[in-house]
């Protein structure tokens, strides 16, 4: 499978990244295990997660995702052909998100240990911390690259001048600059990365993996009114798009998948990825014929009609 280059670091991923919330959730060890292997003989080879995941499950303390997927690397002796992406700054009991430098290195042996690994590949600032400033965070993240720990870093959930301010701040300390930004965005969720957002990433050669990328799940298809949010776990989070809009974006999704014999959920990730500044789009499977998915839409092609389409319904 083709790979993209992330920005201006040396990791090349598949232009589709799995979403590692799910293990430890709606997806027990056998099952990511399963999961994981069929994602990685599909061609894809980087993988999301994050040290809260999965913590808002009852009887959860966060590590969950990173502790199976740790296991699964040991087990497989793979750990050379995966391109691992975790988090840190996510409240994990202290009360708030937290980005000081005597939290991330904490924050970090404990990943390594639940991941067994002696680096990440990508290590990216969870949330804004307010009370942080961007020079310590960064100073922080600067000690990991130098001791191996950390091979690149970047954020999630900055806005434009959040990002501006970062890498503004990493210039004039001579600190290293947030390589990657990981943002919402979906056919649905678009107006907080398209415009300056996007052009600031374009600009800057910034990579970007998108969350959400399926709108919670909603883009598959399988929502289409209340008494369907029943379906699954996640379903409570699709309600707000089923509105006008929402039904125009999946009338849209119906006829371009019809046309290329591919499910709604393809389609929505094959936008994603044909989206200009977008390196990949994060999704996550639960099921084998989700994974399978998953590896089609990495490879699926739209036309410039397919992409005008979606555009128009989701405008």
């Amino acid at each position: 499978m083709q790979k993209r280059r992330l920005g201006r670091t040396d990791l090349s991923i598949a232009p589709l990244v799995l979403g590692g919330n799910v293990f430890g959730w709606t997806a027990d060890e056998k099952t990511s295990f399963d999961l994981l292997d069929r994602f990685v003989g599909g061609g894809l080879n980087a993988i999301d997660t994050a040290d809260a995941y999965s913590r808002w499950v009852p009887g959860n303390e966060g590590g969950e995702s990173e502790t199976i997927i740790g296991k699964w690397m040991k087990d497989r002796g793979n750990r050379d052909k995966v391109v691992v992406i975790t988090k840190v700054g996510s409240d994990m009991g202290q009360g708030h998100k937290d980005l000081s430098a005597a939290y991330i290195e904490k924050a970090v042996e404990a990943s390594l240990k639940r991941l067994q690994t002696d680096f990440i590949d990508l290590y990216l600032s969870h949330w804004p911390d307010p009370a942080t400033p961007y020079e310590e965070t960064l100073g922080a993240y600067e000690k990991l690259l130098a001791k191996g720990k950390v091979r690149h870093i970047g954020c999630s959930n900055l806005d434009a001048g959040q990002l501006r301010a970062a890498l503004d701040v990493a210039s004039l300390r001579s600190l290293p600059r947030y390589e990657v930004l990981q943002p919402e965005y979906n056919l649905y969720d678009r107006s907080s990365f398209d415009g300056p957002l996007r052009d600031l990433c374009v600009a800057e050669d910034i990579g970007v993996i998108t969350y959400f990328s399926l709108a919670k799940g909603f883009l598959s298809g399988k929502y289409r009114s209340e008494a369907d949010l029943g379906q699954s776990e996640r379903g409570g989070g699709v309600k707000d798009y089923l509105n006008a809009r929402g039904m125009r974006i999946l009338a849209a999704l119906d006829a371009i998948s019809a046309k290329h014999s591919a499910k709604q959920a393809e389609v929505a990730l094959a936008w994603v990825i044909a989206r200009p500044g977008v390196t990949a789009p994060i999704a996550s499977a639960t099921k084998p014929s989700q994974m399978d998915s998953l590896i089609k839409a990495a490879s699926l092609k739209l036309t410039a009609d397919d992409m005008a389409e979606l555009d128009r319904a989701s405008g």
